[in-house]
């Protein structure tokens, strides 16, 4: 649901200078923001975002699997990959990814975002 503030935004194309600068340093209290150019709807979209964090997202979590073919040396396998997003208890999404092939080759990783391009970017990937 979009908030009273974005709708304005959204409806006027534009957000106040002023209103933009306090949304940037509302956002840069919790994510990571050096160098990031942010429109006003990203701005607002965060700041929403941050607002909303402790009852919407906080501790939720998404897993997807997915299986597909592969070629090696030794021939044909299928990789399976399971991907689990959780937003942590600080305004954040940890990504732990996770494959295994039928001829046994593993392997993890875990990868944090907490910078405004990258949440905005997690969300734009997702639809």
């Amino acid at each position: 649901m979009m908030s009273k503030r974005h709708l304005a935004a959204s409806r006027e194309g534009k957000v106040d200078r002023n209103e933009k600068k306090r949304l940037r340093e509302r956002i840069g209290e919790q994510l990571a923001l050096s160098g990031v150019r942010l429109t006003d709807d990203e701005a607002v979209f965060l700041s929403d975002f941050i607002d909303e964090y402790d009852e919407k997202y906080r501790g939720r979590r998404e897993t997807r699997t997915r299986s597909y073919p592969g070629w090696s040396s030794d021939g044909k396998y299928v990789r399976t990959e399971k991907v689990t997003d959780a937003f942590t208890d600080e305004v954040g999404i940890r990504t732990d990814q996770e494959y295994w092939d039928d001829d046994g080759h593993r392997g993890q990783s875990t990868h944090y975002i907490k910078d405004a391009r990258g949440i905005l970017n997690w969300f734009k990937e997702r639809g």
